[in-house]
């Protein structure tokens, strides 16, 4: 099985593999959000600084964002099937370790452990779909995954904030260990295997270039641990350098494996396409935007500033996750039909109206001003997620599917994890600064001038990925070097 047909279905309910796919995708990033709203629980029950603390998240993004290209990766030469069920399992440990951890460095590494499971399930999911569907069908199949990646994120913080209250942290684990038992059985029955003439092709260890692949995977988590010891410790910290010289060096290092490999871990001329480099640094900067700058920012003003509760703040921030996964499909759906520039130029002009309304007039206003700003925020990046995947899905053949879409995410995910440290740097700056907001709209006071100014930056990074919606016009799709 290597294609679907051109009517296959598109909708999880009468598709079993999609189905699968899409509570995969929900329970990987429901895990993440509800553990969120968990930290200050952990904090207190394991005894570490609130700072410390912050490692069981920063472990998590540091594995999952490097492990999401190997993945794709490997899942172009070898089953898919096996891959997706092997990555199951590691997330099962990963998460059964965490619930049984004795201590805090236990429960540091369970995350780690389950990111590096985790990190499967986004590039193999929209992998699969640039191979099995037609490019007319594509735009709404990614639209449904990150409706489930949007559901996930608005329920996390619910779900997480009840369970921690009525049973203790410790019960998060044991759920999402629950559900991935449960998605290992409907993987093992329902998934197909998309490699099965590859996989008897010669030299199939070879061709996966694991040095390429450490060498790209030990850049990306170099980069994002030295971005986080930058906002933590400033960027004169030898950790701070040090870290960002050695990912440049690392970078580098793949950039010179790729070209002088006799099988590469990517085609070079994958990084030469302009629409696959397009839409994959507007996914990063939307994403550093929205994830980075609003999701980041917006509980520590809820919290810090206005005194809410951590269920309150999931109050707040659900109706914005809710839009989300509302919108997507029928978003995903548009791009199949006016192309992914056209989606893209409106929804990036959304983002940006509702991150300069939560600047200019929601910061240091009342909750639901905070909401409301968030929801139209929500759905300008719900317009952003399933087209530029869309996008670039258009620019990758399918023999290098796996490989593009998990380089593909290696952007989306970092775009978070730099976003958050980028701006909680802006954040802390402009507190100690101690000035008024930059915005000229801004009418607050001086207490949360600085989240203005943070929100602010966002806007920046939202206008540069607007500039970038040039190269999304016609390219040949990039595919594999000849063997």
């Amino acid at each position: 099985m290597n294609r679907l047909s051109d009517t296959a279905s598109a909708s999880p309910l009468t598709n079993p593999l999609l189905l699968v796919m899409v509570l995969a995708a929900f329970t990987s990033v429901l895990n993440n959000s509800m553990v969120n709203v968990a930290i200050p629980t952990i904090s207190t029950h394991l005894d570490v600084s609130p700072s410390l603390s912050g490692w069981v998240i920063t472990a998590f993004s540091i594995v999952f964002a490097t492990g999401v290209a190997l993945y794709g990766r490997v899942s172009d030469s070898y089953s898919f099937r096996v891959t997706f069920l092997a990555a199951l399992v590691i997330f099962g440990v990963g998460s059964l370790t965490c619930a049984l951890a004795p201590s805090f460095g236990w429960l540091v590494a369970g995350r780690a452990i389950q990111a590096a499971g985790a990190a499967a399930i986004p590039s193999l999911a929209f992998g699969s779909v640039a191979r099995l569907f037609p490019p007319g069908k594509r735009g709404v199949v990614f639209g449904t995954l990150s409706s489930a990646i949007g559901l996930g994120a608005a329920t996390g913080p619910l779900i997480g904030g009840l369970g921690v209250s009525a049973f203790g942290w410790r019960v998060l684990f044991y759920g999402t260990l629950a559900v991935i038992g449960l998605l290992f059985v409907a993987a093992w029955r329902f998934l197909p295997d998309l490699n099965a003439q590859r996989e008897r092709q010669p030299h199939r260890f070879a061709r996966l270039d694991l040095p390429g692949g450490l060498l790209l995977a030990l850049g990306a988590a170099t980069l994002l641990f030295g971005v986080t010891a930058a906002n933590h410790s400033g960027l004169a910290a030898p950790q701070s350098w040090g870290a960002l010289l050695l990912s440049a060096s690392m970078i580098g290092g793949f950039v010179w494996r790729i070209r002088t490999a006799t099988h590469p871990f990517a085609p070079p001329r994958l990084f030469a396409n302009r629409q696959f480099l397009s839409a994959a640094a507007i996914a990063l900067l939307s994403q550093a935007a929205f994830i980075g700058g609003g999701l980041f920012l917006t509980p520590l003003l809820l919290i810090n500033q206005l005194g809410l509760t951590a269920f309150q703040t999931g109050l707040v921030v659900a109706p914005g996750a809710i839009a989300v996964a509302l919108l997507a499909p029928t978003i995903g759906r548009l791009s199949d039909k006016f192309g992914p520039r056209a989606v893209l130029g409106i929804s990036l002009t959304w983002l940006l109206f509702g991150l300069l309304f939560m600047s200019s007039f929601a910061v240091g206003a009342s909750p639901w001003m905070v909401a409301i700003a968030l929801v139209i925020a929500s759905i300008g990046y719900a317009g952003v997620t399933s087209p530029a995947a869309n996008a670039a899905s258009k620019a990758l053949s399918p023999e290098i599917a796996g490989v593009g879409f998990g380089i593909y995410q290696l952007f989306f995910f970092m775009g978070a994890g730099t976003g958050a440290a980028v701006f909680g740097s802006v954040l802390s700056a402009r507190q100690q600064s101690a000035g008024a907001a930059l915005n000229p709209l801004y009418e607050g006071g001086l207490a949360t001038a600085a989240f203005s100014d943070a929100y602010l930056v966002a806007c920046i990074a939202v206008l540069v990925a607007m500039t970038l919606l040039v190269g999304l016009g016609r390219s040949e799709p990039a595919r594999a070097d000849p063997a």
